[in-house]
């Protein structure tokens, strides 16, 4: 067993969704004093808002199995158009709402047919994708980190991730997570798992021979 299989075993044990509401309560905090202009920025993801971003991770924490059914029904199976019509739900009037909307559900335990583990992977990367535009910077727990590394090292869940690192050896250098076999891309946990998202001004943190084909497969996040 690996030292990065191991910390994501103990991590299950002790329970994931305390990690998430963690990392949700670290990101309000981080927003408090936000101004108009900051919540206008782009985010990390394409075509979204830091404050456009915040209003999908609460429509996240806010739909269960039943309500999501119901919603990919009523959008006739169009994942994309379903994701749209949650986050315009949970948008609210202002950026104060907003972020209001997102400080309820910090203790959420609701979540869409996903495993847990991806619930945590989606807090981590659209946080980052709110604070690296907003020069925010989070000491993310090495343990909290590798635990999102191992899951999307092995998931093709909702992110390309798996398929994005084929034949490539991912080597963490904050921490114990290392996957595959080839060239290297080596860098933080935080910013290999950036990379398998597919973000990729996280690139430029990351080295080795392997970065430009990862780079080649990164798309639009």
């Amino acid at each position: 067993m690996t030292e990065a299989t191991r910390l994501a075993d103990h991590g299950r044990r002790r329970g994931i969704w305390p990690l998430i509401h963690t990392e949700r309560a670290a990101l309000a905090a981080d927003l408090a004093c936000l101004s108009d202009g900051q919540w206008a920025t782009r985010s990390l993801c394409s075509e979204l808002t830091v404050r456009e971003v915040l209003a999908h991770l609460t429509a996240g924490a806010s739909l269960n199995s039943v309500r999501w059914l119901a919603g990919v029904i009523r959008c006739r199976f169009d994942f994309d158009k379903q994701v749209a019509m949650r986050l315009a739900e949970h948008l609210g009037s202002s950026p104060d709402e907003t972020l209001e909307g997102f400080r309820r559900v910090v203790p959420s335990t609701t979540k869409p047919p996903l495993p847990a583990v991806a619930m945590l992977g989606e807090t981590v990367v659209h946080s980052e994708d709110i604070r690296r535009p907003l020069g925010i910077h989070r000491d993310y727990p090495v343990g909290t980190i590798t635990q999102v590394a191992d899951y999307y090292r092995r998931s093709d869940l909702v992110v390309l991730a798996k398929g994005r690192i084929h034949d490539l050896r991912l080597v963490a250098q904050d921490g114990p997570f290392t996957t595959g076999s080839g060239p290297l891309v080596s860098g933080t946990t935080l910013a290999l798992v950036m990379a398998m998202t597919g973000r990729t001004t996280c690139l430029e943190d990351l080295e080795g021979d392997g970065v430009e084909l990862l780079r080649a497969r990164c798309g639009t996040a």
